[in-house]
C-alpha cells in the first residue's frame, strides 16, 4: 500500500496510506460524527467539493450496499484511521475500496484523524489536499473555493415519481442536491412527486398547481444561490413550502434574513435539538457548514436552536404558509424522531395546519 499525505492548508501534514482511487484531490476538509451511515455520507451531493473526514475509527465493516445510496457521491476525498476490507453483513454487495476506486474518490488511511478533528475545531474548517508530495507553496490550496455547487448535482431535467398506492397529493420537489430518502418520505404518504431542476422559474414550478413545494438539502454557500432564493420570494405563500436544510437556509434568505459560515459546522447523527415553544429535545442527523439568522428573518419564528451552540434549526413562516428545518428528519437517528415534521407538511397541503 502506498504513502500519501494530508496537507492542512496551515501547512500541517499527516501521512497515510493510500486507499480507493490514485491521484491528487484538492477540497474543503470537513468532519462528520456518525458512527454508522457512511454510506449515505459517501452518496449525501450535500459533500459537493469537500474532503471528508469520519471521526469514527472504523469505516467499512458492513460494506456497500447500493440500495442504501442517498444520490451520486459528489466528495472530492475521503479519510478514515482504518477501513475494513472483510466486511460482515448479508446485504453487503462490496467493501468501501472498491466503492471509491468505482467513484474515481482518493482515499486516505491511517490517519490520526482525532488530531485533525482537534485542528479543525480550533482553527475551523481549512482546506487539504491529498498527495504523494509535500507542496512547497500552499497558495493554490487555500484559494480553492467550492462554486456553482447547486447547479453541479440538481437533475437536468424535470421527472415524476408515483406512489405505489393511492395519490393523495401532488409535491413539487425542487432539487438543490436531494436526497433520496426525502422522495421516499414523500412517496410513503401518497404523494405523487415532480422533481424539478434548482434552475426552474417560480412560474414554471406554480403552471404545474402543486399542492405544495418541498425545497430539499443541498451543498455549498446558500448566498451564492441568487437566482434561487428569487424565485423562493415569488413562491412565499402561494403553495404550502416546506425545506430542509439549503431548503431551509434559501427559504430563510428569501425572507431577507441572512446566513453565516459555522467554525466547523454540524455533520453526523448526534445533534440536539431543541424545541423553541416545548420541552422536547431530540437527537438529529445534519450536515451543514452554514446557519441561518433567526433575528435577520422578517416574517419567520424560530422553531428549533442547537442545544449545543444555540444556531437556529427551523423556522415557522405563519403568514406565508411556509416551514423549515436544518436538520434532516427523513434521516433515522433517534431512530425516527422527526418523521412528524413530514406529516406537518401534509396537514398543511390539507389545509389543516396554520402555524
Amino acid at each position: 500500500m502506498k504513502k500519501a499525505y494530508l496537507v492542512l492548508g496551515d501547512g500541517t501534514v499527516f501521512e497515510g496510506t493510500r486507499f480507493g482511487a490514485g491521484g491528487e484531490t484538492l477540497g474543503e476538509l470537513v468532519f462528520t460524527t456518525g458512527m454508522c451511515g457512511y454510506i449515505e455520507t459517501l452518496t449525501d451531493p450535500s459533500y459537493y467539493g469537500q474532503i471528508v473526514m469520519q471521526t469514527f475509527p472504523l469505516i467499512g465493516n458492513y460494506g456497500i450496499i447500493e440500495e442504501d445510496f442517498e444520490g451520486e457521491c459528489c466528495i472530492k476525498g475521503y479519510i478514515v484511521r482504518e477501513w475494513c476490507d472483510a466486511p460482515s453483513n448479508f446485504r453487503s454487495q462490496y467493501d468501501v475500496d472498491a466503492f471509491l476506486k468505482k467513484k474515481n474518490v482518493v482515499g486516505l488511511c491511517g490517519i490520526d484523524t482525532r488530531s485533525v478533528t482537534r485542528l479543525i475545531r480550533e482553527h475551523g474548517v481549512m482546506n487539504a489536499i491529498i498527495c504523494d508530495k509535500v507542496p512547497e507553496n500552499l497558495d493554490f490550496v487555500n484559494g480553492y473555493v467550492i462554486r456553482n455547487a447547486v447547479e453541479s448535482v440538481t437533475t437536468e431535467k424535470p421527472f415524476v415519481l408515483k406512489p405505489e398506492g393511492e395519490k393523495k397529493f401532488s409535491v413539487t420537489l425542487i432539487d438543490y442536491g436531494a436526497k433520496r430518502n426525502i422522495v421516499r418520505e414523500l412517496l410513503r404518504r401518497g404523494c405523487e412527486i415532480t422533481v424539478v431542476p434548482a434552475t426552474m422559474t417560480a412560474e414554471e414550478i406554480l403552471a404545474a398547481n402543486p399542492d405544495g413545494i418541498m425545497l430539499s438539502n443541498g451543498p455549498g454557500d446558500p448566498a451564492e444561490n441568487t437566482f434561487q432564493i428569487e424565485q423562493l420570494r415569488r413562491l412565499f405563500g402561494k403553495k404550502p413550502i416546506f425545506g430542509i436544510c439549503l431548503g431551509h437556509q434559501l427559504l430563510g434568505l428569501a425572507d431577507g434574513g441572512r446566513t453565516v459560515k459555522l467554525k466547523y459546522g454540524h455533520r453526523g447523527a448526534n445533534q440536539p435539538v431543541k424545541e423553541v415553544n416545548g420541552t422536547r429535545t431530540y437527537i438529529t442527523s445534519q450536515n451543514h457548514g452554514y446557519a441561518l439568522v433567526a433575528d435577520s428573518v422578517r416574517h419567520g419564528k424560530p422553531s428549533y436552536v442547537n442545544a449545543n451552540d444555540g444556531t437556529n434549526e427551523g423556522m415557522d413562516y405563519p403568514e406565508l404558509n411556509a416551514f423549515s428545518v436544518q436538520f434532516h428528519p427523513e434521516v433515522c437517528a433517534g431512530p425516527k424522531d422527526t418523521e412528524f415534521i413530514f406529516d406537518k407538511f401534509i396537514k398543511k397541503m390539507e389545509g389543516q395546519d396554520h402555524a
